[in-house]
């Protein structure tokens, strides 16, 4: 339980009297603290933490994303106290159980991101960045393979994440660059009343290739009708066809495997 007579004074200040319950969905290192109209978003400092602050606010009047409230920044840690998003999680109960809607709703939020111009965008993530990056995690022990995909390593897979690395290095494929969520997953979508009422999590949005979204979705897609919600393959493959369609693309299995596989490094 977060003491909040031990936060900064100017979150304090804002929270002290309120009532609040811990967030436990989702798979990032911060501590997110739910109040009844505000969230509270603790996680140590770095540059994807600091991002998001500055890309909330350049989206807001563009897409529908959290109000910057107060931030703060001591010992190490950002505090990011936020406005709430109306609607649930794409991955709710409610949202999975009304699986079609919630699918085309995705595809919708996708257009709704690359609808954004970028030409004044000031937040890049496109390979040069996401590479770079993902060297600096494996130099420094910041790649936890326990979380891997089964057949990224070992037999049918790579060696290890350097031979990883240099096949995504020496493998980049030509980019088609959008406004980017860079976490495209369905704990990060919201939905209300059948449309996206808001983007979550945005400390890797910037300007990057259509695809980073569209991978880790379908990934996302997946494992939550599968894994989660119990259902098929074949209703995987289902709603993974009226994904492409309202997308009005077809899927680019190179391109799918690539962006999970850099996913893997982060």
């Amino acid at each position: 339980m977060i003491e909040l007579k031990n936060l900064p004074i100017e979150i304090y200040r804002l929270i002290k009297d309120l009532s609040y319950q811990t967030d436990s969905i989702g798979e990032s290192d911060s501590t997110v603290l739910l109040f009844e109209n505000m969230v509270l978003k603790i996680e140590k400092s770095s540059p994807q933490a600091d991002n998001e602050r500055g890309v909330m606010n350049w989206l807001r009047g563009k897409l529908p994303v959290p109000k910057v409230i107060a931030f703060a920044q001591e010992n190490g840690y950002n505090y990011l106290l936020m406005s709430k998003l109306e609607g649930e999680m794409s991955c709710s109960e409610h949202n999975l159980k009304s699986l079609e809607n919630t699918v085309i709703a995705l595809a919708e939020g996708l257009k709704m991101l690359w609808s954004v111009d970028i030409s004044d965008c000031p937040y890049v993530n496109d390979l040069d960045i996401k590479l770079k990056s993902a060297k600096y995690n494996i130099e420094n022990g910041l790649v936890d393979t326990d979380d891997f995909n089964e057949d990224t390593l070992g037999e049918g897979g790579f060696e290890d994440v350097d031979e990883l690395y240099d096949f995504l290095l020496n493998n980049r494929p030509e980019e088609d660059l959008v406004l980017s969520h860079g976490d495209y997953c369905l704990p990060n979508i919201f939905i209300k009343d059948g449309k996206v009422s808001g983007f979550l999590d945005l400390g890797k949005t910037g300007i990057a290739d259509r695809w980073q979204d569209i991978a880790l979705c379908v990934r996302s897609l997946k494992y939550n009708i599968c894994d989660w919600f119990g259902l098929s393959e074949n209703d995987y493959d289902k709603y993974k066809a009226l994904f492409y369609s309202r997308l009005g693309i077809e899927e680019d299995a190179q391109k799918l495997r690539y962006y999970i596989l850099l996913d893997e490094l982060f």
